[in-house]
């Protein structure tokens, strides 16, 4: 098909792909605790990643984001999507990858503080709105696992709603 039959008009919804990483060990999680002087989730945890760039596949995007923010290469997987509706032209598709920890030294980035953070202390710890749930949901899923699918979006008071497709 020519990229002329791809049908991408303005009248259409745009999406702006990202990644989101979970590592586990045992019963943690390598989450980034946001550096200070960031402009968005200053010092609130979050998964790893980052946008996907031009040309690159978003598991492609998901290893560099992964070794450029934590100095690991893990054996990640696919285990879901996020429709981010921003309620604008363009929203955000988000594409959720889990692994497992198999070797590694940990290395600073300048994105922010990286920590192995127990399961068990998820709700105590200042996170990024959609984190915890989305832990909640990759904790115990395995590869071959079916991924599953879910559409964020801003209610009246702008607060984020998650749900899952079944």
């Amino acid at each position: 098909m020519p990229r002329s039959d791809q049908s991408v008009t303005n009248d259409r919804y745009m999406l702006i792909p990202r990644t989101l990483i979970f590592v586990r060990r045992e019963n943690q999680v390598l989450l980034i605790k946001g550096a200070q002087t960031k402009r968005l989730w200053a010092n609130k945890y979050n998964g790893i990643g980052g946008h996907v760039e031009s040309g690159e596949d978003v598991l492609s995007a998901a290893r560099r984001e992964l070794m450029e923010e934590t100095g690991l290469s893990s054996d990640i997987w696919l285990c879901g999507t996020v429709i981010l509706d921003t309620g604008e032209y363009a929203g955000i598709g988000i594409y959720v990858f889990t692994g497992e920890w198999r070797a590694g030294e940990l290395e600073p980035s300048h994105e922010g503080i990286l920590e192995w953070v127990p399961f068990k202390e998820i709700s105590s710890k200042p996170f990024v709105e959609d984190i915890p749930v989305l832990l909640a949901k990759i904790k115990c899923m395995k590869r071959g696992d079916p991924p599953f699918c879910a559409r964020s979006f801003y209610d009246e008071k702008e607060n984020l709603v998650m749900r899952f497709s079944e």
